[in-house]
């Protein structure tokens, strides 16, 4: 039997801060995102992955040149972008020391007048932004009024696991995660802050795609929602391999996760390719009065 790629994988749940004009709110997202790095690491994960907006996820009314009443487009000239940068620093650097992939969400910055993306940077253990991926399903807020989409879906390999990132509501968009199986990955990393009001539809939703398409996937969302939905992350049979607290509280998850070499997803993965190509074709009857209405 071929060897099995394994990668330990710490999952967080981070208090999500909306107000991106408070400097301190900025600093205490980036020192809670490194203080959850430094727990995955003393746990032994090479990879920890945070959620949607983990510097900051700005709300739509604090950013609205018609709000707080009114949701409008968004300011962007009111975001701290300087104290982001330092954070963003500040956390890559942390990487490098811990020799940890972190994957956080955030903010990425465009040349004016330009939107931003939502995004998820990647950064490699040697500190350094490997990829990002950039929401590409978006909400009508956020098309409407905040963000530009993204392009097209990112992959990127640790130790021979391979991963792809998804963000905020793509989960209600199975194309997404039916093209990472195509792309052989082994795992999906989705960030979301969740829907509203928060009733557990996101997590399942999930929990059907890693089932459906045979991978593991990591649910990473703010602790904020995690007496609904804590994060966790979902084995290729779609359960729960492992959740972090359900008390509302900054936390993270570790489990290991195998490329699925020589397991059951590793085969039914290939035989659902095979039936979706037509497979069944041959085998329709096609003069059998019986088999007609």
């Amino acid at each position: 039997m071929p060897e099995t790629n394994r990668v330990r994988l710490a999952v967080a749940q981070t208090t999500v801060c909306q107000d991106p004009r408070e400097s301190a709110e900025l600093r205490e997202s980036g020192r809670e995102v490194r203080r959850l790095m430094q727990e995955a690491h003393r746990a032994g994960a090479r990879v920890a992955h945070f959620t949607e907006g983990a510097t900051c996820s700005p709300h739509k009314r604090v950013m609205s040149v018609d709000g707080p009443d009114r949701v409008g487009p968004a300011d962007w000239n009111r975001f701290e972008w300087g104290v982001l940068q330092q954070e963003l620093i500040a956390t890559a650097a942390l990487a490098r020391e811990l020799r940890l992939w972190t994957v956080l969400g955030s903010v990425h910055r465009l040349t004016p007048p330009h939107r931003p993306h939502n995004s998820l940077y990647v950064i490699s253990d040697r500190g350094g932004v490997a990829t990002r991926y950039d929401e590409r399903m978006l909400s009508n807020t956020k098309i409407s009024y905040m963000y530009s989409p993204g392009r097209g879906p990112v992959t990127f390999e640790v130790d021979g696991v391979r991963f792809g990132c998804s963000l905020g509501m793509e989960t209600h968009f199975p194309e997404i995660f039916s093209e990472y199986e195509r792309l052989d990955v082994d795992c999906v990393l989705f960030s979301t802050t969740g829907g509203e009001p928060d009733d557990g539809t996101f997590a399942t939703e999930t929990q059907a795609h890693a089932s459906t398409n045979r991978y593991w996937t990591s649910f990473s969302v703010p602790a904020q929602h995690s007496p609904i939905s804590p994060a966790g992350v979902i084995a290729p049979d779609g359960r729960w391999a492992v959740r972090c607290p359900q008390d509302g509280t900054p936390a993270v998850a570790v489990t290991d996760i195998d490329s699925g070499t020589g397991t059951i997803s590793a085969l039914s993965r290939p035989w659902r390719r095979t039936a979706r190509a037509g497979l069944y074709d041959r085998y329709l009857v096609q003069q059998d009065v019986r088999s007609v209405f």
